[in-house]
């Protein structure tokens, strides 16, 4: 439904005055799931970084150094990578949060169990199709 003149006004008159709020503006943009997203790939890809360089590091430089420093790298290493699977997962389950943290809803999207190919959601279609043929059984 389009909203009217006047609602349409007082709506942009809102966003205006909520655009030149900074400390709103900062408040919504540390809470918006894709920019924490995307800060947590980039932590993650440094620390796999940090990782390989220390493997390549502690095996150029060879001797006592390689015993620890190989070891350490490769835990950063994978440890980088998995922290970027789990920001990549996690990224794809978006919340919507108040910026005071009072209230928390879910957006539309569907859920883990409710997969667009999978059997919840084959087995809600049937039902659909039974109940739209009128079959009972």
């Amino acid at each position: 439904m389009p909203l009217s003149d006047h609602e349409q006004r007082l709506f942009e008159q809102i966003e205006q005055s909520l655009s030149e709020d900074p400390q709103f503006a900062s408040a919504v943009r540390a809470q918006d799931p894709a920019h924490v997203t995307r800060r947590r790939l980039i932590l993650a890809g440094i620390v796999t970084v940090i990782g390989i360089g220390a493997v390549i590091g502690t095996v150029i430089a060879g001797g006592e150094v390689a015993q620890w420093g190989a070891p350490i790298g490769a835990v950063f290493m994978f440890g980088g990578l998995i922290l970027g699977l789990w920001a990549q997962r996690r990224g794809t389950n978006v919340k919507l949060k108040a910026v005071d943290g009072k209230a928390t809803r879910t957006t539309g999207g569907p859920s883990k169990s409710a997969k667009p190919g999978g059997f919840t959601s084959r087995m809600e279609e049937r039902w659909r199709r039974r109940r739209d043929n009128g079959d009972i059984f």
